[in-house]
């Protein structure tokens, strides 16, 4: 077992310890609460650090996960089976994990909750006993990090054979959906915080920054940015077969020319609990259904035909060469991809968030056929997955009180990125 995974696994006692609690001495229990975020450039997923003030343990960020989960280290404290906890964690499992009833077996005849812990970059369920976590955050007033707080969480114990395909310095997932137990929620419920969480993606070798609770979110720039004031906010949409976050969209252009869909491509059914259009921070890039996917690269293809192509390069088929294409401050300019929202704005998908850099030598759009491209991140089936790329170096805010979806943007466009956070302590 390693040691990032003894750290993070250091169980509280459920009766003795709140599920959060601040340890700051006069510190506020109503701050929300700031976590650094990192980008691994071999698997393109997204981690949370829950250290003790530096670079500890990691978690990987799940839009769709309904759980905290990560490898523990006996002895550890058990939730047992027969509480309001572990009725919660029962109605939480993912769909396609098997179902974990209680386990008598080794603790006493004493029946002690189980779950699943669910991968995300592979699908791969794995069988653990619920207990609790300590993580460590720092509170935060949006601008910049105040003081430090230790997080206790409800958590699953995962076997380690349900860790492949995470990075290597990864201890496990963090579950950020609408379910009960996510982290989100846990958070809200014990620190008396708004039921809302912001995540600024950052690109490969920086730092961004997620905050719970609510609040402003302010960047570097000249001079600084207070980023939410920005915000364009569009409902979000629940899917009842599972707790991943879906959103509205009516339509695709490209170069302000609408896409030709089949009628009804982009609906979410909800009898079905397929189609529809899924956020995702464990889909590297947007995965689009093969009857969304074709048209929408063959127009993008047409828009940018004057710049010069270069070999496909998987999982990309459409792909440029870098010499060719306009560098902005937005990235490099190809067209632009909007997303017709329900109730008529866009989301504006252009430059560094519409392609993507694969060599010294070429770009390519950043969209993958879903037909072709394994994306078990969000079940059922549907109609398109935004991915991580597409929201990187955005803001997103995810409203679960008034149950809206809030992006700013290409941030790049206003001279500032999510690397930009200022985390230095108490600098305000």
């Amino acid at each position: 077992m390693s040691s990032s995974s003894y750290k993070i696994a250091l169980a509280l006692s459920l009766m003795a310890a709140p599920l959060l609690c601040a340890l700051a001495a006069g510190g506020d229990q109503h701050r929300p609460v700031l976590t650094r975020l990192a980008k691994d450039p071999s698997t393109s997923l997204y981690t949370a650090s829950v250290g003790n003030g530096g670079p500890g343990p990691q978690l990987v960020l799940d839009l769709a996960g309904s759980l905290v989960w990560t490898t523990c280290m006996p002895p550890y404290r058990l939730i047992p089976c027969g509480g309001s906890v572990c009725a919660v964690a029962s109605r939480s499992r993912r769909p396609n994990c098997e179902y974990t009833p209680g386990d008598n077996n080794g603790h006493g005849g004493h029946c002690a909750c189980s779950t699943t812990a669910y991968n995300p970059a592979n699908g791969q369920c794995g069988y653990g006993e619920l207990t609790t976590v300590q993580l460590s955050a720092n509170a935060t007033d949006g601008r910049s990090p105040l003081f430090q707080v230790s997080l206790s969480a409800v958590a699953s114990c995962a076997p380690p054979s349900v860790m492949g395909s995470l990075p290597s310095g990864a201890a496990g997932v963090a579950g950020l959906s609408r379910a009960p137990l996510s982290l989100p929620l846990q958070v809200a419920g014990r620190m008396k915080v708004e039921k809302k969480f912001a995540l600024c993606l950052p690109a490969a070798g920086e730092d961004g920054a997620a905050i719970f609770g609510g609040g402003p979110f302010w960047l570097q720039a000249a001079p600084p940015q207070q980023v939410s004031d920005r915000l364009r906010y569009t409902a979000l949409l629940k899917n009842p077969k599972n707790t991943a976050y879906y959103i509205g969209v009516t339509g695709v252009a490209v170069n302000n020319v609408q896409v030709p869909l089949p009628p009804g491509a982009l609906s979410l059914s909800a009898r079905q609990g397929t189609g529809g259009v899924a956020l995702s921070t464990a889909t590297p890039y947007t995965a689009l259904r093969s009857d969304i996917y074709r048209p929408v690269r063959d127009a993008f293809a047409e828009a940018t035909s004057g710049f010069a192509r270069a070999p496909a390069t998987k999982p990309f088929d459409l792909c440029y060469q870098k010499s060719a294409l306009p560098s902005t401050r937005i990235g490099l300019y190809t067209a632009s991809i909007d997303l017709t929202l329900a109730g008529g704005q866009n989301w504006t998908i252009v430059g560094s968030s519409a392609v993507v850099e694969v060599s010294q030598d070429a770009a390519c759009l950043a969209f993958v056929d879903m037909g072709t491209t394994a994306t078990p991140a969000v079940d059922h089936s549907p109609a398109v997955i935004i991915g991580g790329h597409q929201m990187e170096d955005n803001l997103v805010v995810f409203d679960l009180e008034k149950w809206q979806f809030g992006y700013s943007g290409l941030l790049l466009g206003t001279m500032t990125r999510c690397g930009n956070f200022d985390f230095s302590m108490g600098s305000h």
